[in-house]
């Protein structure tokens, strides 16, 4: 069973310590079987919010055990306490994949997990962690990064996307689209997403995008461009950019690209059609497209997708 451990220390906000506990805390064998362990690990007399009282067997030297470890956001991001630093680092050297949320980045970063690579955190503070911490790379504008076994996510909602994210890395698109079904959440904000829209809405009823997104989905297997969404909607080409953006955080080709990597990863997941078909239903076109876009957006070639979870493999903890 692959564990999962919460990194508590006192005065971490509610609202981010939620998210793995509702995504990774819950037993659904009707989903995997076995599920995953979670396990709270806090310092002595940790309280939440500053109110309810981490109680729980574990305290923060236990993250060395778990194959994947959570940081939410410390009560004080510009000093991360001591404790929590040094056992996030012996977890990730004992092979852990560790994981941030809103502001716990910082914790990530004074443990040197970030030098060199690319991070995020909440935009607010994007700008002080880069003075911090210049070997990291911080992008402000994206929901979640993932660089393999070090993972970091934008404030609160984020680490919602994060979590799912990670299951689907675990198990499949499949798993974690029923996973937010359950939850009444988004099944795949893609990390690269914005954060939010500096932009004002415009003033008046605007028509729902419900019905287009659900005419696109029942016709990947078509060249769709831009145009095509506008005409289907009867509106320019700019006028739908506009509300493509402020409804989702994207452009259409970005959202029609997201929509034919996860339906080629489903169609990867659970069936034997050949790649070259895969493309053909996805409206990728070839089998070279496909493998092209499927490597950019997954980071794995679909045929070693394939194999990963066909052949029942779980990434989990590196040995």
């Amino acid at each position: 069973m692959h564990t999962v451990a919460v990194a508590v220390t006192d005065g971490m906000p509610v609202f981010e310590i939620a998210p793995p506990c509702a995504v990774f805390g819950i037993d659904r064998p009707d989903l995997v079987d076995p599920w995953y362990e979670l396990r709270v690990c806090a310092s002595p007399r940790a309280q939440v919010g500053g109110w309810l009282r981490a109680d729980t067997p574990f305290e923060l030297d236990a993250l060395v055990t778990a194959d994947t470890v959570i940081v939410p956001a410390c009560h004080d991001s510009a000093c991360p306490p001591g404790e929590l630093v040094e056992a996030v680092r012996a977890a990730y050297d004992a092979g852990a994949r560790v994981a941030s949320i809103c502001t716990g980045s910082f914790v990530l970063a004074e443990a040197g997990l970030l030098d060199g690579r690319r991070a995020t955190t909440h935009w607010m503070h994007a700008q002080r962690m880069a003075r911090d911490y210049p070997a990291v790379t911080v992008d402000p504008d994206v929901l979640y990064v993932d660089e393999g076994r070090v993972l970091s996510s934008a404030g609160k909602a984020a680490g919602i996307d994060l979590c799912i994210h990670m299951v689907r890395t675990d198990h499949g698109s499949a798993v974690a689209n029923a996973l937010a079904r359950r939850l009444v959440v988004a099944p795949h904000r893609a990390g690269g997403q914005a954060q939010f829209i500096d932009a004002p809405v415009p003033e008046g009823p605007r028509e729902d995008l419900g019905e287009l997104l659900s005419w696109a989905l029942a016709n990947l297997d078509r060249p769709i461009s831009v145009t095509d969404l506008a005409r289907h909607s009867n509106i320019s080409d700019r006028h739908l950019s506009r509300r493509f953006l402020a409804a989702t955080g994207t452009t259409p080709l970005r959202w029609l690209l997201a929509q034919r990597v996860q339906r080629a990863q489903e169609l990867l997941e659970h069936t034997d059609v050949p790649i070259e078909r895969i493309a053909e239903q996805t409206g990728m076109g070839t089998a070279a497209t496909l493998r092209r876009q499927f490597q950019r957006v997954v980071g794995t070639p679909p045929a070693t997708y394939r194999r990963t979870f066909r052949g029942g493999q779980n990434p989990g903890r590196t040995p």
